[in-house]
């Protein structure tokens, strides 16, 4: 298949499997404006993405997983979209959200904490042992 300027070498599907996302999800981000670019199309219609587009649906993936907003995440790719000259509007969109994922990430290590604390008390009373029924009344059976 012959391929016009700019367009990309990977079909939706295979754009989906390599970033890990579904191809409906691809078609949503497309429609909602998360993307950096029209994907080109086939004369038959197919989508083609390119590797830059692979890259940025990487970023964008790794947003969202990290829980950034969608509608922030449309206005990071808007900014990147009008080039330069906003670099810290984007700079401090991202600060904003490194903040929110290091509070995640302390409060997530904290409950890791209680979690190994747990595992702990279990794994001494079995090295032990003891019956975990007769210590149902202690924190051990919680």
């Amino acid at each position: 298949m012959s391929h016009t300027a700019g367009m990309g070498s990977h079909t939706i599907a295979e754009a989906a499997d390599l970033v890990g996302l579904s191809t409906d999800t691809l078609r949503y981000y497309e429609k909602d404006g998360l993307l950096l670019r029209p994907v080109p199309r086939t004369s038959s219609g197919q989508r083609r993405y390119a590797v830059e587009d692979l890259q940025w649906l990487t970023m964008v993936t790794r947003l969202r997983s990290t829980g950034m907003p969608i509608r922030a995440i449309r206005r990071y790719a808007a900014l990147v979209r009008a080039g330069s000259g906003n670099e810290v509007e984007r700079l401090e969109l991202l600060r904003a959200h490194r903040r929110t994922v290091l509070d995640q990430l302390a409060e997530i290590t904290e409950h890791l904490g209680a979690i190994e604390a747990k595992i702990g008390i279990y794994e001494d009373t079995l090295d032990r042992g003891l019956d975990l029924e007769r210590t149902r009344g202690s924190s051990v059976g919680v």
